[in-house]
């Protein structure tokens, strides 16, 4: 597979963009070698600038539930953006774009357009704070909500693939208000509520994480996290920014069953463009101002290039609920060739899935959190990434991300990932237990 100019841009990236990508797990760090440039995507494929396809398990990392470049979107854009790129003022389509969010999640009365995930979780950790007076916050290890400083104490995804989980920069006091819990883990929060009684004022959580790989939460945890937070007057946030409207249209709040203080969206309500949002109950929501005290702003906010992108996504997906089970079928179809594949071999492995999130994991215990996560054998995946990609299957390049599917994957497209994820395997196998040894 030729991938030179993929290479020739890497290296003059590197003079002019801190290690040559705007994002850290975009540099291929946690894999090696270099990083592809793709040029353009169409449903479920990426082009590079070499001109080679690949079948994408990204997705953008969620939020081309309908596939890349979706005719609809696409319209829609080119149409609006003849009025402007911006104005910096109010429009009808962000009023849209909240109502539908607002009748959609039983939650959610109020909701505030902003420019990224990070700045809903920013925005909405500050909220929780403002409303309840209190100056701390539980996070979990593993869990991404964005760059934000209150969460760079032991993330997931990039954070980890770097090898920094406690960034530099952020300050002691940060961190003092920053205290650490382990997911699936109700007890271990129950004692830092304890330890710090009447000091917290937000648990913040992906329900279903992403950033350590999918992992699901075991009976019951969600559930004590909500009565806890009912309890000891804390706001409960669902960072929702891969899980929402991707799971089902009511997110991972509908399908688990558990409806949380605050929740946050990111790119996926702008089908894929610069685009986040955190909304919850009226009495929480009037705090932020221009009604509240609590200040927050964005020139771009409510961009309308980005609310009708969203809108004519979201709309579309509310009258086509059987898009959801498509996507589940699809990726159950992969999990079960995966297992099917790997079950009679040496490799260790375990298979997480939720709808269209999946991950696959080379290690032998159960993953359940960040600390089991990390367990899996890193040269093993190295090997699987490089081996599927080379086949045209382009994966997360980091063990610490789920898959995300789109609708777009033909039966083809996924019969031609069990045959490379085949051909991998048997690769691996006979390098790993063969020449290795």
């Amino acid at each position: 597979m030729n991938t030179q100019k993929s290479k020739h841009l890497f290296e003059k990236a590197n003079q002019f963009i801190p290690g040559g990508v705007n994002s850290p797990v975009r540099a291929f760090k946690s894999v090696g070698g270099i990083p592809l440039f793709i040029k353009k995507a169409k449903g479920a494929y990426l082009y590079d600038e070499d001109g080679n396809r690949y079948i994408d398990y990204i997705a953008s990392w969620g939020p081309m539930i309908m596939g890349h470049a979706y005719e609809p979107v696409v319209e829609a854009i080119q149409q609006k953006v003849i009025d402007s790129t911006s104005f910096g003022a109010p429009t009808e389509l962000e009023v849209q774009l909240a109502q539908l969010i607002c009748e959609s999640i039983p939650n959610i009365d109020r909701i505030r357009m902003v420019n990224s995930g990070t700045e809903a979780t920013m925005s909405a950790i500050r909220l929780a704070r403002g409303f309840t007076g209190k100056n701390k916050i539980v996070k979990f290890a593993g869990c991404y909500h964005g760059h934000g400083d209150s969460f760079l104490i032991k993330a997931g995804s990039g954070a980890v693939t770097l090898g920094y989980p406690d960034s530099p920069g952020v300050t002691p006091g940060t961190a003092q208000d920053t205290l650490l819990a382990e997911y699936n883990d109700l007890q271990g929060v129950q004692k830092l509520v304890e330890a710090n009684q009447g000091e917290i004022a937000a648990v913040i959580i992906e329900p279903i994480p992403g950033n350590m790989g999918c992992i699901l939460p075991q009976e019951g945890f969600l559930e004590g996290l909500r009565q806890l937070c009912n309890r000891e007057n804390i706001i409960l946030i669902f960072d929702e920014v891969m899980t929402g409207f991707r799971l089902g249209f009511g997110g991972a709040q509908q399908t688990l069953g558990i409806e949380a203080d605050i929740v946050t969206y990111g790119k996926v309500i702008g089908a894929g463009m610069p685009v986040g949002a955190y909304g919850g109950k009226e009495e929480i929501m009037d705090f932020i101002a221009p009604t509240g005290p609590v200040y927050q702003a964005g020139t771009l906010s409510g961009n309308p290039i980005a609310m009708i992108a969203g809108l004519t996504l979201l709309q579309y997906l509310k009258t086509h609920p059987e898009v959801y089970l498509q996507l589940d079928q699809k990726c159950e179809a992969i999990e079960i060739g995966l297992k099917d594949l790997l079950e009679s071999k040496p490799l260790p492995y375990q298979i997480n899935r939720i709808g269209s999130m999946i991950s696959l994991h080379f290690t032998a215990s159960p993953v359940v959190d960040f600390n089991t996560a990390a367990n899996g054998n890193n040269q093993y995946f190295k090997d699987f990434f490089h081996g599927m990609l080379k086949r045209g299957i382009y994966l997360p390049p980091s063990a610490f991300e789920s898959w995300f599917l789109s609708n777009a994957l033909s039966l083809s497209d996924i019969d031609q990932t069990l045959a490379a994820a085949k051909e991998t395997i048997l690769e691996m196998e006979t390098f790993a237990f063969g020449s290795r040894h």
